[in-house]
């Protein structure tokens, strides 16, 4: 399902629905300017956030910005790491609904 020619159907849903589009780049835009957080670890907490929700688009595009911002390779497998922990803690933790009381 994953072909990177898929994101060339971005222009056609930017003509289909312009203004949120354009909504969307501003929000996408600003969400990882540089601000109280860095924007390497804003582009580190993104790729965290892409392996999590399994992204591969994301994972790319923010794997590639986050070189761009100076973050190195040891930097994104910890921030990918500690996304594996959370993801891994959040299956244990609602384990614990599938025992008796």
């Amino acid at each position: 399902m994953y072909q990177q020619k898929n994101l060339t159907k971005i222009k056609k849903m930017e003509e289909l629905a312009p203004e949120a589009m354009k909504a969307f780049w501003a929000f996408d835009k600003l969400a990882v300017a540089e601000g109280a957080i860095p924007v390497k670890y804003k582009e580190l907490i993104a790729v965290a956030v892409a392996v999590t929700t399994q992204c591969p688009y994301c994972i790319e595009i923010h794997s590639a910005n986050a070189k761009k911002a100076g973050a190195t390779e040891t930097e994104l497998t910890e921030a990918t790491i500690v996304a594996a922990a959370l993801r891994a803690g959040g299956a244990i933790t609602h384990a614990t609904h599938a025992l008796d009381a």
